[in-house]
Protein backbone atom coordinates (compact mmCIF):
# COMPACT_ATOMS: atom_id res chain seq x y z
CA UNK A 1 0.00 0.00 0.00
CA UNK A 2 2.04 2.98 -1.17
CA UNK A 3 0.84 6.72 -1.20
CA UNK A 4 2.75 8.86 -4.03
CA UNK A 5 2.61 12.33 -4.19
CA UNK A 6 2.90 14.28 -7.92
CA UNK A 7 1.18 17.64 -8.11
CA UNK A 8 -0.41 20.25 -6.11
CA UNK A 9 3.44 19.14 -3.71
CA UNK A 10 4.88 22.44 -2.76
CA UNK A 11 2.89 24.77 -4.51
CA UNK A 12 -1.47 24.98 -5.29
CA UNK A 13 -2.03 23.85 -8.80
CA UNK A 14 -1.77 20.57 -10.48
CA UNK A 15 -3.15 18.30 -8.24
CA UNK A 16 -2.87 14.84 -8.59
CA UNK A 17 -1.42 11.81 -6.38
CA UNK A 18 -1.44 8.03 -7.05
CA UNK A 19 -2.29 5.16 -4.18
CA UNK A 20 -1.18 1.94 -5.43
CA UNK A 21 -2.82 -1.36 -3.93
CA UNK A 22 -2.36 -4.84 -4.57
CA UNK A 23 -1.48 -4.32 -7.78
CA UNK A 24 -3.60 -1.56 -8.95
CA UNK A 25 -3.36 2.08 -9.09
CA UNK A 26 -5.96 4.92 -8.30
CA UNK A 27 -4.93 8.37 -9.23
CA UNK A 28 -6.59 10.97 -7.11
CA UNK A 29 -7.63 14.24 -9.33
CA UNK A 30 -5.02 14.99 -12.51
CA UNK A 31 -5.22 18.98 -12.37
CA UNK A 32 -3.64 21.42 -14.73
CA UNK A 33 -0.61 22.99 -13.81
CA UNK A 34 -1.38 27.07 -13.57
CA UNK A 35 0.69 29.85 -12.78
CA UNK A 36 3.93 31.17 -13.90
CA UNK A 37 6.04 31.05 -17.50
CA UNK A 38 7.00 27.39 -17.10
CA UNK A 39 3.49 26.34 -17.08
CA UNK A 40 2.68 25.58 -20.52
CA UNK A 41 5.80 23.58 -20.79
CA UNK A 42 5.15 21.48 -17.32
CA UNK A 43 1.60 20.61 -18.24
CA UNK A 44 2.99 18.60 -21.89
CA UNK A 45 5.55 16.93 -20.19
CA UNK A 46 5.57 12.97 -19.54
CA UNK A 47 3.63 11.65 -16.73
CA UNK A 48 5.65 10.24 -14.15
CA UNK A 49 3.68 7.33 -14.27
CA UNK A 50 2.41 5.35 -17.15
CA UNK A 51 -1.02 6.22 -17.90
CA UNK A 52 -1.87 3.04 -19.68
CA UNK A 53 -1.43 1.35 -16.36
CA UNK A 54 -4.00 3.42 -13.92
CA UNK A 55 -7.18 1.42 -13.22
CA UNK A 56 -8.80 4.22 -12.39
CA UNK A 57 -9.54 8.08 -10.96
CA UNK A 58 -11.12 9.69 -8.45
CA UNK A 59 -11.71 13.43 -8.96
CA UNK A 60 -12.50 15.47 -6.34
CA UNK A 61 -14.41 18.41 -7.86
CA UNK A 62 -14.31 20.21 -11.44
CA UNK A 63 -12.02 22.68 -10.99
CA UNK A 64 -8.74 23.25 -14.00
CA UNK A 65 -6.55 22.50 -11.31
CA UNK A 66 -8.04 19.49 -10.32
CA UNK A 67 -9.47 17.49 -13.61
CA UNK A 68 -7.42 19.50 -16.39
CA UNK A 69 -5.27 17.12 -17.45
CA UNK A 70 -7.93 14.03 -17.53
CA UNK A 71 -8.07 14.68 -21.60
CA UNK A 72 -4.38 14.40 -21.52
CA UNK A 73 -4.33 11.20 -18.87
CA UNK A 74 -6.90 9.68 -21.92
CA UNK A 75 -4.76 11.08 -24.94
CA UNK A 76 -1.48 9.48 -23.04
CA UNK A 77 -3.34 6.24 -23.13
CA UNK A 78 -5.82 5.65 -20.03
CA UNK A 79 -8.50 3.97 -20.47
CA UNK A 80 -10.38 3.17 -16.69
CA UNK A 81 -13.08 4.61 -14.85
CA UNK A 82 -13.40 8.12 -13.75
CA UNK A 83 -15.41 8.28 -10.43
CA UNK A 84 -16.93 11.63 -9.08
CA UNK A 85 -20.18 12.74 -7.90
CA UNK A 86 -23.36 13.25 -9.87
CA UNK A 87 -23.06 17.18 -9.46
CA UNK A 88 -19.18 17.20 -10.76
CA UNK A 89 -20.24 14.64 -12.97
CA UNK A 90 -22.36 17.51 -14.63
CA UNK A 91 -19.85 20.43 -14.46
CA UNK A 92 -16.68 18.26 -15.73
CA UNK A 93 -18.30 19.16 -19.42
CA UNK A 94 -18.30 22.10 -19.52
CA UNK A 95 -15.33 22.87 -18.08
CA UNK A 96 -13.30 20.52 -19.57
CA UNK A 97 -15.09 21.57 -23.20
CA UNK A 98 -13.71 25.29 -22.20
CA UNK A 99 -9.98 24.16 -21.29
CA UNK A 100 -9.96 22.43 -25.20
CA UNK A 101 -11.27 25.60 -27.11
CA UNK A 102 -8.97 28.09 -24.91
CA UNK A 103 -6.07 25.21 -25.75
CA UNK A 104 -6.59 25.58 -29.41
CA UNK A 105 -6.68 29.30 -29.34
CA UNK A 106 -3.66 29.92 -27.39
CA UNK A 107 -1.91 27.17 -30.02
CA UNK A 108 -3.14 29.03 -33.15
CA UNK A 109 -2.20 32.58 -31.20
CA UNK A 110 1.68 30.88 -30.56
CA UNK A 111 1.37 29.68 -34.39
CA UNK A 112 1.26 33.80 -35.53
CA UNK A 113 3.99 34.67 -33.44
CA UNK A 114 5.95 31.83 -34.94
CA UNK A 115 9.90 32.62 -36.35
CA UNK A 116 10.59 31.30 -39.80
CA UNK A 117 11.42 27.99 -39.48
CA UNK A 118 10.21 27.23 -36.18
CA UNK A 119 8.18 24.18 -35.37
CA UNK A 120 4.31 24.80 -34.74
CA UNK A 121 2.80 24.41 -31.47
CA UNK A 122 -0.23 21.67 -30.85
CA UNK A 123 -3.06 21.99 -28.41
CA UNK A 124 -2.29 20.02 -25.41
CA UNK A 125 -5.21 18.34 -25.97
CA UNK A 126 -8.61 18.79 -28.35
CA UNK A 127 -12.03 18.77 -28.01
CA UNK A 128 -11.99 15.09 -29.37
CA UNK A 129 -10.29 13.75 -26.55
CA UNK A 130 -12.36 15.53 -24.60
CA UNK A 131 -15.53 13.89 -25.21
CA UNK A 132 -13.56 10.56 -24.69
CA UNK A 133 -12.47 11.53 -21.00
CA UNK A 134 -16.12 12.55 -20.75
CA UNK A 135 -17.87 8.71 -22.34
CA UNK A 136 -15.01 7.45 -19.26
CA UNK A 137 -16.98 9.16 -15.99
CA UNK A 138 -18.82 7.27 -13.40
CA UNK A 139 -21.20 9.03 -11.22
CA UNK A 140 -21.32 7.93 -7.86
CA UNK A 141 -23.66 9.13 -4.92
CA UNK A 142 -22.21 11.50 -2.20
CA UNK A 143 -22.08 9.48 1.72
CA UNK A 144 -22.00 6.23 -0.22
CA UNK A 145 -19.30 3.87 0.40
CA UNK A 146 -18.09 1.67 -3.32
CA UNK A 147 -15.40 -0.61 -3.62
CA UNK A 148 -14.00 0.57 -7.09
CA UNK A 149 -11.20 -1.88 -7.09
CA UNK A 150 -10.14 -4.58 -5.39
CA UNK A 151 -8.69 -3.13 -1.89
CA UNK A 152 -9.59 0.18 -2.13
CA UNK A 153 -13.20 1.39 -1.21
CA UNK A 154 -13.88 5.03 -1.67
CA UNK A 155 -17.11 7.25 -0.24
CA UNK A 156 -17.07 10.85 -1.31
CA UNK A 157 -18.11 13.22 1.74
CA UNK A 158 -18.99 17.38 0.88
CA UNK A 159 -15.96 19.63 0.86
CA UNK A 160 -17.87 22.79 0.86
CA UNK A 161 -15.79 24.48 -1.58
CA UNK A 162 -17.96 24.37 -4.94
CA UNK A 163 -20.91 22.52 -6.00
CA UNK A 164 -20.20 19.36 -6.44
CA UNK A 165 -16.73 19.12 -4.41
CA UNK A 166 -15.66 16.12 -2.46
CA UNK A 167 -13.35 14.62 0.07
CA UNK A 168 -12.84 11.40 -0.08
CA UNK A 169 -12.52 8.66 2.72
CA UNK A 170 -10.54 5.88 0.87
CA UNK A 171 -10.24 2.31 3.23
CA UNK A 172 -7.37 0.29 1.52
CA UNK A 173 -6.42 -3.59 2.58
CA UNK A 174 -3.36 -5.60 1.40
CA UNK A 175 -1.78 -8.36 2.66
CA UNK A 176 -3.95 -8.50 5.80
CA UNK A 177 -3.07 -5.24 6.23
CA UNK A 178 -6.18 -2.57 6.44
CA UNK A 179 -5.60 1.35 6.52
CA UNK A 180 -7.98 4.38 6.08
CA UNK A 181 -7.00 7.61 4.16
CA UNK A 182 -8.88 11.26 4.10
CA UNK A 183 -8.11 13.27 0.98
CA UNK A 184 -9.18 16.56 1.90
CA UNK A 185 -9.48 17.69 -1.84
CA UNK A 186 -10.35 21.86 -1.31
CA UNK A 187 -12.13 22.64 1.81
CA UNK A 188 -14.42 25.75 1.55
CA UNK A 189 -15.20 28.20 4.57
CA UNK A 190 -17.75 27.10 7.10
CA UNK A 191 -21.06 29.00 6.77
CA UNK A 192 -20.69 30.00 2.86
CA UNK A 193 -23.44 30.73 0.88
CA UNK A 194 -25.41 28.36 -1.11
CA UNK A 195 -22.80 25.58 0.19
CA UNK A 196 -23.57 23.02 2.82
CA UNK A 197 -20.43 22.83 5.52
CA UNK A 198 -17.34 20.87 4.70
CA UNK A 199 -17.94 17.50 6.02
CA UNK A 200 -17.36 16.37 9.76
CA UNK A 201 -15.13 13.02 9.88
CA UNK A 202 -14.18 11.12 12.93
CA UNK A 203 -11.07 8.88 12.11
CA UNK A 204 -8.45 8.04 9.75
CA UNK A 205 -4.90 6.59 10.00
CA UNK A 206 -3.54 9.31 7.42
CA UNK A 207 -4.75 13.00 6.45
CA UNK A 208 -4.40 14.39 3.06
CA UNK A 209 -5.40 17.71 3.39
CA UNK A 210 -4.94 20.81 1.46
CA UNK A 211 -3.35 24.57 2.98
CA UNK A 212 -3.86 26.80 0.34
CA UNK A 213 -4.73 29.18 2.90
CA UNK A 214 -2.95 28.11 5.65
CA UNK A 215 -0.89 30.79 6.93
CA UNK A 216 -3.90 33.36 6.87
CA UNK A 217 -7.56 34.40 8.43
CA UNK A 218 -9.77 35.52 5.64
CA UNK A 219 -11.75 38.66 6.67
CA UNK A 220 -15.53 37.88 8.49
CA UNK A 221 -18.28 37.04 6.28
CA UNK A 222 -20.05 40.09 7.66
CA UNK A 223 -17.63 42.26 7.39
CA UNK A 224 -16.37 41.28 3.62
CA UNK A 225 -20.12 41.46 2.80
CA UNK A 226 -20.14 45.04 3.89
CA UNK A 227 -16.62 46.23 2.37
CA UNK A 228 -18.12 44.54 -1.08
CA UNK A 229 -21.05 46.84 -0.71
CA UNK A 230 -19.02 49.68 0.11
CA UNK A 231 -16.82 49.30 -2.86
CA UNK A 232 -19.82 49.47 -5.12
CA UNK A 233 -21.13 52.32 -3.62
CA UNK A 234 -17.37 54.18 -4.40
CA UNK A 235 -17.17 53.05 -8.02
CA UNK A 236 -20.76 54.38 -8.47
CA UNK A 237 -19.38 57.29 -6.96
CA UNK A 238 -16.64 57.55 -9.54
CA UNK A 239 -18.37 56.70 -12.57
CA UNK A 240 -16.32 53.89 -14.16
CA UNK A 241 -16.82 50.15 -14.45
CA UNK A 242 -16.60 47.25 -12.13
CA UNK A 243 -14.56 44.28 -13.37
CA UNK A 244 -14.31 41.22 -11.40
CA UNK A 245 -12.55 38.16 -12.81
CA UNK A 246 -14.06 35.30 -11.46
CA UNK A 247 -13.98 31.32 -11.51
CA UNK A 248 -16.68 30.16 -13.75
CA UNK A 249 -17.72 27.29 -11.31
CA UNK A 250 -18.56 28.89 -7.46
CA UNK A 251 -17.41 32.13 -7.84
CA UNK A 252 -19.29 33.49 -10.58
CA UNK A 253 -22.38 32.03 -8.21
CA UNK A 254 -21.63 33.26 -4.88
CA UNK A 255 -21.46 36.50 -6.75
CA UNK A 256 -24.86 36.55 -8.30
CA UNK A 257 -26.25 35.43 -4.94
CA UNK A 258 -24.77 38.11 -3.05
CA UNK A 259 -25.75 40.70 -5.73
CA UNK A 260 -29.65 38.66 -5.41
CA UNK A 261 -29.41 38.88 -1.83
CA UNK A 262 -28.10 42.71 -1.27
CA UNK A 263 -30.15 44.02 -4.33
CA UNK A 264 -31.94 46.87 -2.49
CA UNK A 265 -29.52 47.84 0.26
CA UNK A 266 -26.78 48.24 -2.39
CA UNK A 267 -28.63 50.26 -4.17
CA UNK A 268 -27.93 47.91 -7.93
CA UNK A 269 -30.94 48.87 -9.59
CA UNK A 270 -28.81 51.35 -11.23
CA UNK A 271 -26.09 49.20 -12.49
CA UNK A 272 -25.78 47.02 -15.47
CA UNK A 273 -24.81 43.86 -14.82
CA UNK A 274 -22.77 41.37 -16.65
CA UNK A 275 -22.01 37.95 -16.61
CA UNK A 276 -19.61 37.48 -19.59
CA UNK A 277 -18.76 33.95 -19.38
CA UNK A 278 -20.67 31.08 -21.26
CA UNK A 279 -19.04 28.63 -18.94
CA UNK A 280 -20.51 30.36 -16.06
CA UNK A 281 -23.64 30.56 -17.15
CA UNK A 282 -23.94 26.98 -18.21
CA UNK A 283 -22.33 26.40 -14.43
CA UNK A 284 -25.28 28.82 -12.91
CA UNK A 285 -28.02 26.32 -14.42
CA UNK A 286 -26.16 23.19 -13.51
CA UNK A 287 -25.77 24.84 -9.26
CA UNK A 288 -29.62 25.44 -9.66
CA UNK A 289 -30.44 21.61 -10.59
CA UNK A 290 -28.91 20.46 -7.77
CA UNK A 291 -30.99 21.84 -4.73
CA UNK A 292 -30.25 18.68 -2.58
CA UNK A 293 -26.82 20.25 -2.14
CA UNK A 294 -27.54 23.63 -0.89
CA UNK A 295 -27.67 25.16 2.58
CA UNK A 296 -30.77 26.06 4.27
CA UNK A 297 -30.61 29.63 3.50
CA UNK A 298 -30.22 29.20 -0.04
CA UNK A 299 -33.34 26.56 -0.05
CA UNK A 300 -35.20 29.13 1.05
CA UNK A 301 -34.15 31.47 -1.09
CA UNK A 302 -34.29 29.16 -3.90
CA UNK A 303 -38.26 28.45 -2.83
CA UNK A 304 -39.26 31.73 -3.96
CA UNK A 305 -38.22 32.45 -7.25
CA UNK A 306 -38.20 29.50 -10.50
CA UNK A 307 -35.04 31.35 -12.57
CA UNK A 308 -31.52 32.35 -11.87
CA UNK A 309 -31.41 34.54 -8.68
CA UNK A 310 -33.64 37.49 -9.61
CA UNK A 311 -31.50 40.28 -11.03
CA UNK A 312 -33.40 41.88 -13.24
CA UNK A 313 -30.68 43.86 -14.85
CA UNK A 314 -28.74 41.21 -15.46
CA UNK A 315 -27.50 39.97 -18.79
CA UNK A 316 -25.84 36.86 -19.84
CA UNK A 317 -23.33 37.36 -22.29
CA UNK A 318 -22.77 34.05 -24.16
CA UNK A 319 -21.44 34.98 -27.78
CA UNK A 320 -18.06 37.27 -28.39
CA UNK A 321 -20.61 39.77 -30.40
CA UNK A 322 -22.19 40.08 -26.71
CA UNK A 323 -18.74 40.45 -24.99
CA UNK A 324 -17.41 42.60 -27.30
CA UNK A 325 -20.00 45.40 -27.19
CA UNK A 326 -19.62 45.71 -23.45
CA UNK A 327 -16.71 47.28 -24.22
CA UNK A 328 -18.53 49.94 -25.27
CA UNK A 329 -19.69 50.84 -21.23
CA UNK A 330 -17.93 53.48 -20.00
CA UNK A 331 -19.61 53.36 -16.83
CA UNK A 332 -21.91 51.71 -14.68
CA UNK A 333 -21.63 48.31 -15.34
CA UNK A 334 -20.24 45.52 -12.86
CA UNK A 335 -18.78 42.59 -15.26
CA UNK A 336 -18.17 39.63 -13.76
CA UNK A 337 -15.96 37.20 -16.09
CA UNK A 338 -13.66 34.39 -16.74
CA UNK A 339 -10.73 33.70 -15.90
CA UNK A 340 -10.06 33.66 -12.12
CA UNK A 341 -6.57 34.42 -12.08
CA UNK A 342 -7.07 36.39 -15.10
CA UNK A 343 -4.67 34.38 -17.28
CA UNK A 344 -7.03 33.98 -20.13
CA UNK A 345 -10.50 34.30 -21.23
CA UNK A 346 -12.55 37.29 -22.00
CA UNK A 347 -11.62 39.03 -18.78
CA UNK A 348 -8.58 40.27 -20.05
CA UNK A 349 -10.41 42.30 -22.90
CA UNK A 350 -12.01 44.28 -20.11
CA UNK A 351 -9.18 44.39 -18.25
CA UNK A 352 -7.36 46.21 -21.23
CA UNK A 353 -10.36 48.33 -21.96
CA UNK A 354 -10.62 49.26 -18.34
CA UNK A 355 -6.97 49.29 -16.06
CA UNK A 356 -6.31 52.73 -17.78
CA UNK A 357 -8.70 54.23 -16.50
CA UNK A 358 -8.17 55.39 -12.35
CA UNK A 359 -12.45 55.36 -11.99
CA UNK A 360 -12.38 51.85 -12.84
CA UNK A 361 -12.46 49.17 -10.15
CA UNK A 362 -11.00 45.77 -10.01
CA UNK A 363 -12.31 43.49 -7.68
CA UNK A 364 -10.12 40.62 -7.00
CA UNK A 365 -12.26 37.57 -5.48
CA UNK A 366 -9.91 34.36 -5.17
CA UNK A 367 -6.98 32.93 -4.97
CA UNK A 368 -4.22 34.22 -7.50
CA UNK A 369 -1.11 31.73 -8.18
CA UNK A 370 2.18 33.39 -9.09
CA UNK A 371 2.85 34.42 -12.47
CA UNK A 372 -0.71 35.22 -13.45
CA UNK A 373 -1.97 38.77 -14.13
CA UNK A 374 -4.48 38.30 -11.33
CA UNK A 375 -1.51 37.57 -9.16
CA UNK A 376 0.35 40.93 -10.69
CA UNK A 377 -3.10 43.00 -10.36
CA UNK A 378 -2.94 41.77 -6.34
CA UNK A 379 0.73 42.97 -6.17
CA UNK A 380 -0.16 46.54 -7.54
CA UNK A 381 2.26 46.71 -10.28
CA UNK A 382 2.07 50.01 -11.99
CA UNK A 383 1.35 48.07 -15.45
CA UNK A 384 1.06 44.57 -17.05
CA UNK A 385 1.21 42.77 -19.62
CA UNK A 386 -2.29 41.64 -22.18
CA UNK A 387 -2.18 40.27 -25.33
CA UNK A 388 1.66 41.32 -25.78
CA UNK A 389 0.80 44.92 -25.03
CA UNK A 390 1.91 46.57 -21.47
CA UNK A 391 -1.02 48.42 -20.19
CA UNK A 392 -0.54 50.59 -17.56
CA UNK A 393 -2.74 49.73 -14.23
CA UNK A 394 -4.43 52.89 -12.89
CA UNK A 395 -7.71 51.25 -11.98
CA UNK A 396 -8.45 50.96 -8.32
CA UNK A 397 -7.64 47.02 -6.93
CA UNK A 398 -9.29 45.85 -4.48
CA UNK A 399 -8.73 42.09 -2.64
CA UNK A 400 -11.57 40.02 -1.05
CA UNK A 401 -10.44 37.47 0.73
CA UNK A 402 -13.25 36.91 2.97
CA UNK A 403 -14.93 35.72 -0.51
CA UNK A 404 -12.54 32.82 -1.14
CA UNK A 405 -14.26 29.48 -1.65
CA UNK A 406 -11.04 28.57 0.41
CA UNK A 407 -11.13 27.84 4.00
CA UNK A 408 -8.46 29.91 5.85
CA UNK A 409 -6.20 28.34 8.51
CA UNK A 410 -8.92 28.64 11.16
CA UNK A 411 -11.34 26.36 8.76
CA UNK A 412 -8.65 23.81 7.76
CA UNK A 413 -7.98 22.93 11.99
CA UNK A 414 -11.22 23.44 12.77
CA UNK A 415 -11.76 20.62 10.03
CA UNK A 416 -8.69 18.33 11.14
CA UNK A 417 -10.18 18.40 14.78
CA UNK A 418 -12.92 16.70 14.21
CA UNK A 419 -10.63 13.70 13.53
CA UNK A 420 -10.11 11.54 17.29
CA UNK A 421 -6.44 10.52 17.67
CA UNK A 422 -4.54 13.14 15.88
CA UNK A 423 -3.51 10.98 12.90
CA UNK A 424 -0.65 12.26 10.93
CA UNK A 425 -1.13 14.97 8.67
CA UNK A 426 0.26 15.53 4.80
CA UNK A 427 -0.24 18.96 3.51
CA UNK A 428 -0.82 19.51 -0.40
CA UNK A 429 -1.95 22.00 -2.43
CA UNK A 430 -0.09 24.99 -1.22
CA UNK A 431 3.12 27.85 -1.41
CA UNK A 432 5.19 26.67 0.81
CA UNK A 433 4.96 29.16 3.00
CA UNK A 434 1.23 28.41 3.66
CA UNK A 435 2.08 24.60 4.61
CA UNK A 436 4.46 25.15 6.44
CA UNK A 437 2.35 27.97 8.78
CA UNK A 438 -0.19 25.27 9.00
CA UNK A 439 1.67 22.40 9.90
CA UNK A 440 2.98 24.53 12.89
CA UNK A 441 -0.31 25.17 14.19
CA UNK A 442 -1.19 21.01 13.51
CA UNK A 443 1.81 20.24 15.66
CA UNK A 444 0.99 22.29 18.34
CA UNK A 445 -2.22 19.93 18.42
CA UNK A 446 0.25 17.03 18.54
CA UNK A 447 0.09 16.39 15.08
CA UNK A 448 2.71 14.73 13.00
CA UNK A 449 2.89 17.00 9.89
CA UNK A 450 4.25 17.21 7.10
CA UNK A 451 4.63 19.73 3.85
CA UNK A 452 4.97 17.12 0.92
CA UNK A 453 7.37 17.47 -1.86
CA UNK A 454 6.95 16.14 -5.83
CA UNK A 455 7.88 12.07 -5.75
CA UNK A 456 7.52 11.59 -2.21
CA UNK A 457 6.36 7.86 -1.39
CA UNK A 458 4.19 6.81 2.06
CA UNK A 459 3.99 3.16 2.70
CA UNK A 460 0.74 3.03 4.13
CA UNK A 461 1.33 0.21 6.06
CA UNK A 462 3.62 1.29 8.12
CA UNK A 463 1.10 3.81 9.70
CA UNK A 464 -0.76 2.94 12.96
CA UNK A 465 -4.20 1.98 12.51
CA UNK A 466 -5.94 4.51 14.50
CA UNK A 467 -9.95 4.51 12.25
CA UNK A 468 -11.85 1.68 14.06
CA UNK A 469 -14.93 2.81 11.40
CA UNK A 470 -15.66 0.20 8.29
CA UNK A 471 -17.25 1.09 5.19
CA UNK A 472 -20.42 -0.54 4.40
CA UNK A 473 -21.21 -0.81 0.19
Amino acid sequence: MLLEFFGAAGEVTGSCHILRVAGRQLLLDCGMIQGGADAPARNRLPFPFDAAAIDAVVLSHAHVDHCGRLPLLVKRGFRGPIYTNTACADLVPILLRDSASLALRDAERANRNLAPGAPHAGALYDLADVEATLEQIRPIPYDTARELLPGVTVRVRDAGHILGSSSVEAWVSEGGERRKLVFSGDLGQYDTPILQDPWKFEAADLVLMESTYGDRRHRGRDDTERELGGILAQAARDGGNVIVPAFAIGRSQELLYLLARHYAEWQLASWKIFLDSPMAIAASKVYWAHPDRYDEEATRLRAGFRGLPPLPNLELSETADQSRAINNVRGGAIIIAGSGMANGGRVLHHLKHNLPRPECHVLIVGFQAPGTLGRALVDRKPEVWIHGQRVPSAAQVHTLGGLSAHGDQADLLRWYDSFEGRPPVYLVHGEVASSEALAVKLRERGAAATVTRPGLKLDLASLTALARDAPSP
